[in-house]
């Protein structure tokens, strides 16, 4: 609804505009419906338009009106809108640790680029480039251990109840624990990770930033 002190329309819009809702009153009956609740919400005080209803219960025989008055129900404020879902801090500790990687070894450059037609003697040597890195980076901001501490190689026994996330079950599997095998692969854990504090504003999903050279 237009607002009491906007500018004055100019004498010529006013005319055209006179004759447009003429015609749309005479053959639109909705718009004609709409006009005439226009023209009676402009003739209200201001005062009276700007005042938001409350919802009033009905008083109760003899009660005073201080009760009457902590009866009254106020209309109900607009919700607030729901702040929007933060980054889930695991997959920013991941982008984190893929961008040194990147920034370090140049991992993502090694592994989006097509080696086809590259000899083994030049994959060679920016694979031992992109080890030196990815290793700096790695032991820098992680500490690993293995998960089993029996060399590989090596004749183990797996019991019943043993953890199936720590020890991965490989080749023939049947029957139920215990399990007695071969160890192929000691495995990894992180026991520790300790990535840099990210500045405000940092966009994690950016792994390396385009450069420029001027």
């Amino acid at each position: 609804m237009a607002d009491l002190h906007d500018p004055p329309l100019p004498w010529s819009t006013r005319l055209w505009f006179a004759f447009a809702c003429f015609f749309r009153v005479l053959f639109d009956p909705q718009f004609a419906a709409r006009a005439w609740q226009a023209r009676e919400a402009a003739a209200l005080p201001p005062a009276e338009r700007a005042e938001p209803r409350q919802l009033e219960r009905p008083r109760a025989a003899g009660a005073p009106p201080a009760a009457e008055a902590a009866e009254t129900v106020a209309a109900p404020a607009p919700a607030a809108p729901a702040p929007a879902p933060a980054a889930a801090p695991g997959v920013s500790s991941a982008m984190q640790l893929l961008s040194l990687l990147q920034r370090e070894g140049r991992l993502v450059d090694f592994l989006e680029q097509d080696i086809a037609s590259f000899g083994d003697a030049d994959v060679g040597v920016a694979a031992r480039m992109v080890h030196e890195g990815c290793r700096k980076a790695l032991r820098s901001h992680a500490k690993l251990a293995p998960v089993r501490r029996e060399e590989e190689g090596a004749k183990v026994t797996l019991e019943a109840g043993y953890n199936p996330s720590e020890v991965k079950l490989i080749g023939n599997v049947s029957g139920s624990a215990p399990y007695r095998g071969v160890l192929r692969h000691r495995g990894w854990r992180a026991d520790e990770l300790s990535l840099p504090t990210p500045v405000a504003g940092h966009d994690a999903s950016i792994i390396a930033p385009a450069e420029v050279e001027l």
